[in-house]
């Protein structure tokens, strides 16, 4: 089956070809001979409540310099494709769930669109986590500066966080000695206006941040740990971690297992955890990433593996 795919990513000029897992997709979709569809977010718009798009076809190369060619830019109605692969990368700011609505639209003429909308807008990747609370640190979500520092004062060494970052970024550790704890928290909750997360640290983080995939409620295989550098704490690619993959893990593949069946039920095709140790500390749905490294490494197709449910949930579509 050929089909049309439409993907909507960050600007693809500023990618890095070798490690991006949205590249990944597209020579994957390239190589079946599916039709790509180029869409950043400023392109999408609402015409009569009819959902389009500014497109412009796109075609890849698996090199590290020009390694894309764009098309010339056309309108088209969104309800013409067959997928919509939504890449952009967080912050899942008021933009992007003024999107997820968008896609919404287009789902109602049988657009497969990855991940569901309305799961995009339901499921921030840190307070998933909160769906199952016997697989995580032991976690709070607060605004309160008096909460937060009742909880440092029970756990003593603990990680406090954004509930919109990614890649690592605004992570902080604060230890026993609770230096910086009061700045920190008002920076992270905005003065007490903001949720954020406070974590309890697991030492286990030595032994990598490890990403685990799990495509249409199949766990990969291999995963990627993420493994800290120097003193710093965060194991994130972005924030200066090695990644080195591996084989998943028995416990790993468990704490998966165990969160897939909710991703099924919720229309959630493409999933990365976040685990250390064996406890789950994000649920990444809005762009899993880490693809390209665990491909490499295993010989595990998993864009293919996620094309074949895309297309067979456009199939189930097409004959209702």
């Amino acid at each position: 089956m050929s089909l049309r795919i439409a993907i909507v990513m960050d600007p693809i000029a500023n990618i890095t070809p070798y490690k991006d897992t949205s590249f990944a997709l597209c020579l994957e979709a390239q190589r079946r001979g599916y039709e790509i569809s180029y869409i950043e977010m400023q392109d999408l718009f609402i015409d009569n409540g009819i959902p389009y798009a500014l497109t412009r076809s796109l075609s890849v190369i698996d090199r590290e310099t020009d390694f894309y060619t764009l098309g010339e830019q056309q309108t088209q109605l969104l309800g013409d494709f067959d997928a919509l692969l939504m890449r952009k990368d967080p912050p899942v700011d008021d933009q992007f769930i003024y999107a997820t609505h968008i896609f919404e639209l287009a789902e109602q003429y049988g657009v497969v669109v990855v991940n569901k909308a309305q799961a995009l807008r339901d499921f921030n990747e840190k307070l998933f986590t909160a769906y199952f609370p016997d697989l995580i640190p032991d976690t709070l979500v607060t605004r309160s500066k008096t909460l937060a520092k009742a909880f440092h004062a029970k756990h003593q060494d603990i990680i406090c966080k954004p509930l919109d970052g990614m890649g690592g970024a605004s992570i902080f550790r604060i230890k026993e000695d609770a230096n910086n704890l009061g700045v920190v928290i008002e920076t992270l909750t905005q003065n007490g206006q903001k949720l954020a997360m406070f974590q309890a640290y697991l030492p286990a983080i030595k032994d990598g941040d490890k990403r685990v995939l799990i495509v249409n409620g199949e766990v990969m295989d291999y995963c990627l740990a993420r493994l800290p550098q120097g003193t710093e704490t965060r194991g994130n690619l972005a924030a200066g971690g090695i990644g080195r993959p591996q084989p998943i893990s028995a416990s790993d593949r468990a704490l998966a297992e165990a969160i897939a069946p909710t991703l099924v039920k919720h229309g959630i095709l493409f999933v990365g955890l976040d685990v250390i140790g064996d406890r789950v500390t994000e649920i990444n749905i809005t762009s899993p990433t880490c693809v390209r490294e665990i491909e490499k490494a295993s010989g595990v197709n998993i864009c293919g593996k996620l094309f074949d449910a895309v297309a067979q949930r456009v199939a189930a579509n097409q004959n209702q």
